[in-house]
């Protein structure tokens, strides 16, 4: 389908008759566990729009939950797929591998925080990757605990549902869960009222009290929690948690799967407070759309898992690969560290100049192109209703929190000026409603 103009355009209701159309198939062939928030179908997509089958031209506020930061397409990514898929489309790396693998691990190195050696290796999806990251530090500490925050989110497996902090729809029904997986309190600065260094000392004095530092193989935590509600640390929470780490032989696991690549205006999110992890997951915005994971870190560590330990049929196809280089060409040519601070910078000033209009914002938040707003109320029907307004009037934007009260933006670090405004535009009127 041809769009007319990178604008917002409506031409029939939200969704429209042959999005219901496709949405009637699907309720015969898709298993109801799946859910949709806004059922739409796609056709096409530019930057910072998607085009439905009706024609409609949506403004993205979602990337795909934080995927297709570089466009959607971004051309490089897409000239790189091309090439890849008329070369081969897959051999299998622990059969016969292939150099694109090489240059994406390279690339993860040299991108990651820290200047030591490292290692990488790649999978298919985050929780993926946070699972592998768990088997290494097991493997190299020879301890079984694995120490994890309130209102985390680090995937949907049996061993990463352990890890999420959030039952419902996650867990709900689906355990037993892994053993060996502790949960303590993190920073929450709305909530909480605590400095950095006073939520890392309660959540040190949990870990030690109800775990045992010697018994801890590894504290994963996501820089910024993502789905449990955008919550952005206190200053010096991080340092404090990685130095205590440091200092009693645990692995300190940076989830950066949400916050990796450009998305909170550095590189990673660890960069803001020069924290260096022992490990590093990504996935999401690493490769434009296509399915691709990763575990970095120091080299002793990667290494240190026997030959055959660490692998997968599909981790790191050579279509997601090539995938990958484009993207991180299309991040450094376009500076999109630098495009997702102006985003944040705009749309913070926007957002908390509307909260001033309004008593149902407790908090507006976030860090480059990564925003949230938390309502006062703690259930999703503000959430909701705020979410619905904006998807009727062809914006579309997400929700999380552990109490589902927690409207979040993720455009694309492409996003046209114009369209950042428009949509922005439209969320106020929603707010403000």
């Amino acid at each position: 389908m041809t769009r007319l103009l990178s604008k917002r355009r409506l031409v029939t209701a939200v969704p429209g008759p042959k999005s219901l159309e496709l949405q009637e198939r699907r309720r015969g062939a898709v298993a109801a566990g799946v859910g949709s928030g806004l059922p739409v179908y796609i056709d096409s997509a530019d930057d910072g729009l998607l085009i439905d089958v009706d024609g409609n031209q949506l403004i993205d506020f979602g990337s795909g939950i934080a995927v297709t930061g570089v466009g959607n397409p971004a051309p490089a990514v897409a000239e790189a797929v091309h090439a890849q898929i008329d070369r081969f489309s897959h051999t299998c790396f622990m059969v016969t591998p292939y150099d694109s693998y090489v240059e994406v691990c390279e690339q993860l190195n040299d991108l990651t925080p820290g200047d030591h050696e490292k290692r990488s290796v790649l999978f298919n999806s985050g929780a993926e990757a946070v699972e592998n990251a768990v088997k290494i530090a097991r493997h190299v500490t020879g301890r079984q605990a694995v120490v994890v925050f309130d209102h985390g989110y680090h995937g949907r497996t049996n061993l990463t549902m352990a890890l999420t902090a959030k039952n419902m729809p996650y867990k709900h029904r689906f355990g037993p869960f892994a053993p060996e997986v502790y949960r303590v309190p993190g920073s929450y600065p709305l909530h909480d009222g605590l400095s950095g260094a006073e939520a890392a000392a309660r959540a040190i004095a949990a870990i030690e009290k109800q775990v045992g530092a010697d018994n801890t193989a590894a504290v994963v935590i996501e820089p910024i929690q993502g789905e449990g509600g955008f919550i952005d640390p206190a200053p010096g929470f991080l340092p404090a948690l990685a130095r205590w780490c440091r200092e009693r032989g645990v692995l300190f696991v940076a989830d950066e799967i949400q916050t990796g690549f450009c998305r909170t205006g550095a590189w990673f999110a660890l960069d803001h407070e020069g924290v260096v992890p022992d490990l590093i997951t990504t996935a999401k915005g690493i490769a434009g759309g296509l399915p691709l994971a990763a575990v970095t870190g120091r080299a002793e560590i990667m290494d240190a898992v026997h030959v055959g330990g660490l692998g997968g049929t599909y981790g790191g196809n050579p279509v997601a690969c090539a995938a990958a280089l484009g993207s991180f060409r299309t991040m450094r040519e376009r500076d999109l560290n630098a495009a997702a601070r102006r985003i944040g910078e705009t749309a913070l000033a926007r957002l908390r100049a509307i909260a001033e209009k309004t008593d149902i914002i407790a908090d507006v938040r976030g860090r480059g192109a990564m925003l949230a707003v938390e309502f006062t109320e703690r259930t999703p029907d503000v959430a909701a209703r705020v979410a619905k307004a904006c998807h009727d009037q062809g914006v579309v934007v997400l929700t999380c929190g552990t109490y589902g009260n927690v409207i979040r933006l993720l455009p694309p670090l492409v996003i046209p000026d114009d369209l950042l405004a428009e949509g922005l535009d439209v969320l106020e009127g929603a707010l403000l409603a």
